[in-house]
């Protein structure tokens, strides 16, 4: 992460590090404070979240196994982009597509299109990680596709606007990626009213 305006690095001790994320303890002058302070933070890769919509305005949502929760959570698609320090936006779509037949089975129909959504921080109390928002619009299941074994994706289903809401609502769906995205589209204007 680079220093922004007013924002200085005293030093940064790396503590471990692997393909997925790196700990580090900086020492951080901010633009209020003269003295340094130390934190310890958790780098990690882009990550690209995809809101994919049907023809008849259904979401797509993937049920993943996630090991450090021990439960399957129904989620949107994402996934990180690997081996790019800060990608370009070319490279931040073409992942997003990816991810999205890879995850979800489903890819844009050949009148849809991907519209970005802006980025947002997953949780910048310790990480740097953030992860740029897309709506896949419309989609449609890819002909032949066969979930990759190697993936923990146990299930794949498409739900109304009404079901996410209610999913929401009773706990269902408690991930961040999956409920800052679905603010992002309902502030945007792309999820229908709530009908009566």
């Amino acid at each position: 992460m680079r220093d922004g305006e007013g924002w200085e690095t005293i030093s940064s001790d790396r503590h471990f590090g692997n393909a997925h994320l790196e700990v580090v303890t900086d020492r951080v002058r901010t633009p209020t404070r003269a003295t340094p302070r130390t934190w310890t933070v958790v780098h990690r890769k882009t990550a690209v979240i995809i809101a994919p919509m049907t023809h008849d305005g259904k979401i797509v949502l993937i049920r993943q196994e996630r090991v450090p929760i021990r439960a399957a959570i129904w989620e949107m698609p994402s996934g990180q982009i690997d081996n790019v320090a800060e990608p370009d936006q070319k490279e931040i779509k073409a992942v997003a597509l990816s991810e999205l037949r890879e995850e979800a089975g489903y890819e844009l129909a050949k009148d849809g299109e991907l519209i970005g959504l802006g980025h947002y921080f997953s949780s910048p109390g310790f990480t740097d990680e953030h992860g740029y928002f897309f709506l896949a619009r419309p989609v449609e299941p890819c002909a032949g596709y066969v979930r990759d074994e190697t993936e923990s994706i146990v299930d794949c289903h498409e739900f109304s606007v009404e079901e996410i809401r209610r999913m929401i609502a009773e706990n269902e769906i408690r991930d961040a990626n999956t409920l800052s995205i679905w603010a992002r589209l309902g502030a945007a204007g792309f999820l229908s009213p709530k009908r009566s």
